[in-house]
């Protein structure tokens, strides 16, 4: 089924309302991975790429990513695996994935995830890489340890980075199922941990030329990390929003006391206002890479608003924010995922200020 337009738009909404909404408690407090939701976004025709400019994928999906954080961000967090990897694919140059993988990225038959989290620490100079490859006829043999990989399954495939040897990375896109590979299941964060999220271990395993994304694994990052950050903002703009919209819920009760705290919707309202009209000004640039400490930057900004928001929801809410259960308190735990994830707020302080 592919939905064309302004219907793509409704499509959107009608997902989100029959096939997220209803899961969104289970997704928090059960670890429920919203698989069927990511499949529809793809049927849908929601992340088909054929005959967009670039310009116009990115600007889609940034307002894909915003919609959904709006109301889960668990599951914009697993759409932004997905999109990273679609981005992996997408500019690989590799026949094989370009021609055989990426179609089934788009239509939801195959789901993707990023590994990517050492790597982005390894280029900002935080730690070493923790995978090695050794050629072989026919590809490399895959060795080492990610302490933590999200949107893995059955029918997923995800991105790593491996060293060769000091001056040589490769950066390829493997199956979950690849022989040598082991996946151990990983609970009990503060929130999302409806996410897949996997510690992935090597052994040896056996990666084809037909899977290799680039062989000069330095120079691809430079080009697809702008985009892998993008997607991120909107996860932030999309829970703030939602905290926004919380607080002018409850403005009236107990007599309207909240007036008196001093965070206020429209300083919120103001703040990500401005955040988003940058971040949509962004998106539809047609050289993303020359606005990369730009994009660093309300990458960090992004952080501090959606914090001081979720905050602000506790606050006005009161009581009923506190039960473990309600939206409220989702939020603030969503709000320190953001935080944690790569590239972390200290990541960003540092490479600001580099």
């Amino acid at each position: 089924m592919m939905i064309e337009g302004l219907e793509k738009i409704n499509f959107l909404e009608y997902l989100i309302n029959n096939q997220l909404k209803p899961f969104v408690r289970k997704i928090d407090l059960e670890a429920y991975y919203p698989r069927e939701f990511l499949t529809a976004l793809g049927k849908s025709g929601l992340l088909r790429s054929q005959s967009l400019s670039e310009k116009e994928i990115l600007f889609r999906e940034v307002r894909l990513v915003e919609e959904i954080a709006k109301i889960c961000m668990t599951t914009a967090f697993t759409l932004w695996c997905h999109l990273a990897s679609l981005t992996f694919v997408r500019k690989s140059g590799n026949s094989y994935l370009v021609n055989e993988i990426l179609p089934s990225l788009e239509n939801g038959e195959l789901l993707g995830g990023t590994g990517l989290s050492n790597p982005m620490k390894y280029y900002a100079g935080l730690e070493p890489l923790h995978l090695k490859a050794k050629r072989t006829a026919g590809g490399y043999i895959i060795s080492g340890q990610l302490p933590s990989v999200s949107n893995l399954g059955a029918h997923h495939w995800f991105g790593i980075i491996a060293s060769v040897d000091d001056q040589n990375r490769i950066m390829a896109f493997v199956p979950c199922h690849a022989n040598g590979l082991k996946l151990k299941e990983k609970l009990g964060y503060l929130g999302l941990n409806g996410s897949a999220t996997f510690a992935c271990d090597f052994q040896d395993v056996f990666i084809p030329d037909d899977w290799i994304i680039a062989k000069q694994a330095d120079e691809f990052v430079q080009k697809i990390r702008p985009i892998f950050l993008l997607y991120q903002i909107p996860l932030g703009l999309g829970v703030t929003d939602a905290s926004i919209q919380s607080i002018q819920k409850v403005c009236k009760k107990q007599g309207g006391c909240n007036q008196y705290l001093n965070i206020q919707p429209d300083e919120l309202i103001s703040q990500l206002k401005l955040l988003r009209e940058k971040t949509y000004l962004l998106s539809e640039s047609s050289v993303l890479t020359k606005y990369w400490r730009d994009l660093l930057q309300i990458r960090l900004d992004v952080v501090y608003l959606t914090s001081k928001a979720v905050h602000a929801n506790m606050l006005h809410h009161g009581g009923a924010g506190y039960l473990h259960k309600s939206d409220t308190s989702r939020r603030l735990r969503e709000s320190y995922f953001l935080v944690n994830l790569t590239p972390s707020i200290g990541h960003l302080e540092k490479m600001l200020q580099s």
